[in-house]
């Protein structure tokens, strides 16, 4: 892999958990770096998939869903048991997780948040995500991202 590693890559290397990383050219001028990644390295978009940071009841939560589909605030609330969510700033995104936006990796953030993955990913062998900068996936079993990162599945995507 060309560059260093990242926060993310780290926690699979020290957690021993296979995965791979895929590297694609980004442009920053994509409309959407999930769909550009599922597009760049020729996947299904619905085995792709984007963190995005909320605030649930005032607290930075994240929630990892296809990049075809959106995130339901309130799903994700029901499934980290509150009761409101909203997007987060995109600053309190990033100061709170490392990453910068478009490259907000679900693993190895600077603080540990709440987190839900959409249920859809249980149905494939291998999810792929961020692995912590734009222009780099990881691919790796949706159990060991639930695992590594302790959270929930439930289905908190809408097409």
């Amino acid at each position: 892999m060309a560059g260093r590693g990242t926060p993310a890559t780290a926690v699979l290397v020290k957690q021993k958990v296979p995965h791979s990383l895929h590297a694609y050219e980004h442009d920053p001028r994509a409309d959407s770096y999930g769909l550009e990644a599922a597009e760049a390295l020729g996947l299904p978009p619905e085995r792709v998939f984007k963190t995005l940071v909320a605030e649930v009841d005032g607290r930075l939560a994240v929630g990892v869903v296809p990049v075809t589909g959106q995130l339901d605030l309130k799903a994700l609330a029901a499934a980290l048991s509150g009761k409101r969510a909203k997007m987060a700033e995109v600053s309190a995104a990033e100061r709170a997780t490392g990453y910068v936006a478009g490259g907000i990796s679900p693993l190895g953030q600077k603080k540990r948040l709440p987190t839900a993955v959409d249920a859809s990913a249980a149905q494939w062998d291998t999810i792929f995500c961020s692995a912590g900068r734009r222009g780099l996936e990881v691919e790796l079993a949706p159990t060991d991202l639930v695992r590594l990162t302790g959270a929930v599945l439930a289905p908190i995507s809408t097409a």
